[in-house]
């Protein structure tokens, strides 16, 4: 059974790529600036990209030679309204939530 909450999770259980919406926050980015504080390959931050993109959490275009990534808060929506459902009279905490994550795929392996 799949989810359209399914890429964006699988997109924000990377660390690197929580990282990297964080650093969008701010800002439009150049993707050679997403990669500087990274030490991986300009490819491996491209495939991070590519993920975010495909789950709608960043939009990419080209200006001139450079290629520009743009946070796309509206994607988090959905994620931000199930998580919301979880925890009526408080804000989820996503912390804690990353460790039960951690812990029950743990378990699986």
């Amino acid at each position: 059974m799949s989810s359209p909450l399914d890429p964006v999770f699988a997109a924000l259980a990377d660390p690197t790529r929580r990282a990297i919406l964080s650093m969008l926050l701010e800002d439009d980015m150049a993707v050679t600036d997403v990669a500087e504080p990274f030490e991986m390959s300009l490819a491996a931050i491209s495939k991070h990209l590519g993920v975010l993109t495909a789950a709608g959490l960043i939009s990419q275009e080209k200006r001139g030679r450079v290629k520009w990534c743009k946070l796309e808060p509206d994607a988090l929506r959905g994620a931000s309204v199930w998580m919301q459902s979880f925890g009526q009279f408080e804000a989820v905490n996503l912390d804690a939530f990353e460790r039960f994550l951690a812990v029950e795929l743990s378990d699986d392996s």
